[in-house]
C-alpha cells in the first residue's frame, strides 16, 4: 500500500470513506451473529499473529519512530509511539483476556411478568459501526479492533499519520486474524490515508457510522466535537487530582503520590494537581519533593508549598486547569477536605481524582462527592485503564454521562434492546 498525503483530492477521500463505510455496515450485520467460539478463534489468532510477527511489526514502527524523532517530537508522545516488545506482548495478552471474557451479545436481563403473562426482557446488542480516531499509540489499533470485534461491532480505525506505518502493519495481523476466523474482513478496517480530510468525512457519516470514539489530544477532540454529526463518546483531557488527606499514612503517600505522577506521563490518567492537607503538608512536602525533583519533575505551588519546597516555582491559574502530559507538577497546600473538594469542582476534567486516607469517614465522603468518571481511595490515578480494571483493554475513557462513563470496555461498546415474548396477548 502506498501512503498517501495531505495532497489527496478531496473527492477521492470522499469517495473512499463512503466505501468504507458501506462495507462495514454490511460487516455490521453480519458480526451481529457471529459466534463466541468464532470471535474468541478470531482475537487468539491474533495475539499468536502479533507474537509471530513481531519483528515485521517493529520495522514498520521504526520507520515512524525515525520520522518522529526527525519532527522533534515529544518524549510523551515518543513513548506512545514505540512498538516495545513489552507492549506487543501486551497487546496480545490483552487480546487473549478479551477473548477469554464472557460474550456480552444476546445476553438477556433479567425477565419481568406482566399481570397479562407477558414477559418482558432487555437484550445486548451491538452498537453497529463504530469509527475511532487517534493519535500516535498503534496499541489502539489492536485494543480497539478487539473490544469491537468482541462485542460485534464493525469498526472504522484511523490512527494518526506519525503511526502509519505501524497502523498498517498491526491491520494487516487483524485481518489474518479475521480470516482464521471465518468473520467478514471488513469487519475492522484501517483507513488507508494520513489526510485530514478522511477525518472530517467519518465524523459526519450518519449513514453508515453510529458512534464516535476520538482518542487523542484536547485539540483534536475539540475539534470533533465541533464538527461531528455523528455521536461521540469522549474525554477533552485528563486533569487528575490526587489528595493527601490529614489521616494520611505518610509512607503510603509518598509511594502513591509519586507513582500517579511518574508511571507514565503521557498518560491521560497521570497526576497533574497534588492537593495536601495544611496538617501533613510540613511532613510529607520535603521528602516527596525532593523525590519528584530527583526524578526530574519541574514542580510549581501555591505559596505555602513554596515556603516548604523553595526549588517548585509560582504556580498560576493555568496551572490548575492545565494537562501537562509532561513531568511537570502542580502543588496547592489546602486546609481541609472541604477546600479540596471545592479545588476540584473547579478545575477537575471529571476524569480521575483519589484521595489517601486512613478515615473511612473521608474516603467515603470523597468517593460519595467528587463527580468524576472515576474516584479512588489510596490507589495513584495511573490504574485509569481498562485493562486494570479487568475489561480486557479500553475503547477509551469517557467523561460523556451518556451512554457510557470511565474506561469503555465491552459493556460500553453495546446498547440494548427490549424483547417481549407472549402466547398471543391482545393490547384491549
Amino acid at each position: 500500500m502506498t501512503e498517501q498525503t495531505y495532497t489527496t483530492p478531496s473527492a477521492d477521500i470522499a469517495a473512499e470513506m463512503i466505501q468504507l463505510g458501506r462495507q462495514a455496515r454490511q460487516a455490521a450485520r453480519a458480526m451481529r451473529n457471529a459466534s463466541g467460539q468464532a470471535k474468541a478463534v478470531a482475537l487468539r489468532a491474533m495475539a499468536d499473529r502479533l507474537l509471530d510477527q513481531k519483528a515485521v511489526l517493529q520495522s514498520e514502527n521504526a520507520k515512524d519512530l525515525e520520522a518522529a524523532r526527525a519532527s522533534q517530537i515529544s518524549g510523551a508522545m515518543l513513548d506512545r509511539l514505540q512498538l516495545s516488545d513489552k507492549a506487543i506482548a501486551n497487546m496480545a495478552d490483552g487480546l487473549r483476556q478479551i477473548a477469554d471474557m464472557p460474550d456480552p451479545v444476546g445476553s438477556l436481563s433479567a425477565s419481568t411478568t406482566r399481570p397479562n403473562g407477558m414477559r418482558v426482557a432487555q437484550m445486548r446488542v451491538p452498537l453497529g459501526v463504530i469509527g475511532i480516531i487517534y493519535e500516535s499509540r498503534p496499541n489502539v489499533t489492536i485494543d480497539a479492533a478487539a473490544l469491537c470485534l468482541k462485542s460485534g461491532n464493525a469498526t472504522i480505525l484511523r490512527g494518526g499519520s506519525e503511526a502509519f506505518h505501524s497502523n498498517r502493519a498491526l491491520g494487516a495481523v487483524i485481518a489474518q486474524g479475521l480470516a482464521d476466523a471465518g468473520l467478514p474482513r471488513h469487519a475492522v478496517q484501517v483507513v488507508g490515508t494520513t489526510d485530514r480530510a478522511a477525518v472530517g468525512h467519518l465524523v459526519t457519516m450518519t449513514d453508515y457510522v453510529d458512534v464516535i470514539v476520538p482518542r487523542g489530544g484536547k485539540g483534536l477532540i475539540a475539534r470533533l466535537a465541533a464538527e461531528a454529526k455523528v455521536p461521540l463518546i469522549k474525554h477533552l483531557d485528563g486533569n487528575c487530582h490526587v489528595y493527601l488527606d490529614a489521616s494520611a499514612d505518610l509512607d503510603k503517600a509518598h509511594d502513591i503520590a509519586v507513582n500517579a505522577k511518574t508511571y507514565r506521563y503521557g498518560i491521560c490518567g497521570a497526576m497533574e494537581t497534588l492537593l495536601v492537607h495544611a496538617g501533613i503538608a510540613a511532613r510529607i512536602l520535603p521528602r516527596l519533593g525532593n523525590t519528584l525533583t530527583g526524578m526530574g519533575v519541574e514542580l510549581r505551588g501555591c505559596d505555602a508549598t513554596r515556603a516548604i519546597l523553595p526549588q517548585a516555582l509560582p504556580a498560576t491559574e493555568d496551572d490548575w486547569r492545565t494537562e501537562y502530559l509532561e513531568p511537570i507538577l502542580a502543588i496547592r497546600i489546602v486546609d481541609d477536605i472541604d477546600a479540596a473538594l471545592d479545588h476540584i469542582a473547579r478545575y477537575s476534567s471529571e476524569h480521575t481524582e483519589s484521595i489517601v486516607t486512613e478515615s473511612l469517614q473521608a474516603a467515603e465522603r470523597f468517593q460519595r462527592e467528587v463527580d468524576s468518571s472515576s474516584v479512588y481511595v489510596n490507589l495513584p490515578t495511573c490504574f485509569a485503564d481498562g485493562y486494570e480494571y479487568g475489561l480486557g483493554a479500553e475503547i477509551g475513557i469517557s467523561t460523556n454521562r451518556l451512554h457510557a462513563r470511565g474506561p469503555v470496555g465491552l459493556e460500553g461498546l453495546t446498547t440494548y434492546k427490549w424483547v417481549l415474548t407472549g402466547n398471543g396477548q391482545l393490547r384491549g
